[in-house]
């Protein structure tokens, strides 16, 4: 099973904003009930999405300049990244296949 990665601000622009395909990021803290719900989901759609997109993760209170750059004020907090621009962004929790079909939206 793939890992979901962690990314902060020295790695970020380079593993998110540059990337080919589309970018799920969620914004989590390991204090936050429903980020730790979201965690095997992301896990699951990490790997069902492999080859189409890339998921990661960003500790909101160890990246809280991300956190604030991106206007994140709740958790979690998910973003969608095409061609280094925020395309869609989601707070809270979702399911897999709501996730799964926001990838497709933007896969093309």
């Amino acid at each position: 099973m793939q890992s979901v990665n962690e990314v902060n601000a020295s790695n970020f622009d380079q593993i998110v904003l540059q990337s080919k395909v589309p970018v799920v990021v969620d914004f989590f803290a390991t204090w936050c009930g429903p980020c730790r719900q979201l965690g095997p989901i992301l896990e699951k759609l990490s790997t069902e999405v492999s080859a189409k997109a890339l998921v990661v993760k960003v500790n909101a209170d160890d990246s809280s300049d991300l956190a604030a750059k991106y206007n994140v004020s709740g958790l979690p907090t998910l973003l969608f990244f095409k061609d280094g621009v925020v395309v869609e962004r989601h707070a809270g929790l979702m399911s897999l296949s709501n996730l799964k079909a926001t990838i497709e939206k933007h896969s093309s």
